[in-house]
């Protein structure tokens, strides 16, 4: 059931935008992330959550989508995410930004499976300035935005293909909008 999940857990850039999100709904995904694991057990992650409108343009208009579609305007007009988790790390409590990198991996996943199992999703952006959400969602200096993870109900298809002879991993649309995702296969994947 967890592999179901994992699977259908997809980094989607297209919403309905008539689902929106509650404060209680994004601090139940943070509710589950506090219970991850957290290296030497230290703990330094804060979350900011936006789901009034206000705070989801602050960051929207901060973030920048699908790297590897430079000709696309993604999400489309209309279809943005109407939640956002930011994860940050309190600087206060360790400023290794590296020690703590799988910690934000760990939580982001475990918050998209929580969506998942509701029928909804989302997306993790790494393509942002820090000091520009920091500034634009007027945070403190010691907490540091790592990754931004998008949440609502996805408006989009998205099909996982097989990577092709040629080795080419990169994502793709074709003329209908359909999201095309290639995956190694298994055997590729395993050492021996």
């Amino acid at each position: 059931m967890v592999k179901d999940l994992i699977v259908k857990n997809r980094s989607f850039r297209g919403y309905d935008e008539s689902c929106v999100f509650t404060r209680e709904q994004l601090m139940n995904y943070v509710d589950g992330a506090r219970f991850c694991a957290s290296s030497i057990n230290i703990q330094p992650l804060k979350y900011f959550i936006a789901y009034d409108k206000e705070d989801v343009d602050k960051i929207q208009c901060r973030i920048k989508w699908a790297r590897q579609l430079p000709q696309m305007t993604l999400p489309h007009p209309g279809m943005c995410p109407t939640g956002f988790v930011v994860i940050c790390q309190d600087k206060n409590i360790s400023d290794n930004l590296c020690r703590f990198m799988k910690d934000v991996g760990i939580v982001a996943q475990s918050m998209l499976l929580m969506a998942t199992e509701e029928g909804l999703g989302g997306c993790m952006i790494g393509n942002f300035g820090a000091q520009d959400i920091r500034e634009g969602l007027d945070l403190p200096d010691n907490l540091q935005p790592l990754l931004v993870v998008a949440f609502g109900k996805p408006a989009e298809t998205i099909v996982l293909t097989d990577v092709g002879e040629d080795g080419n991993t990169a994502y793709y649309r074709d003329e209908n909008d359909v999201h095309y995702v290639p995956k190694r296969s298994l055997e590729e994947s395993l050492i021996n």
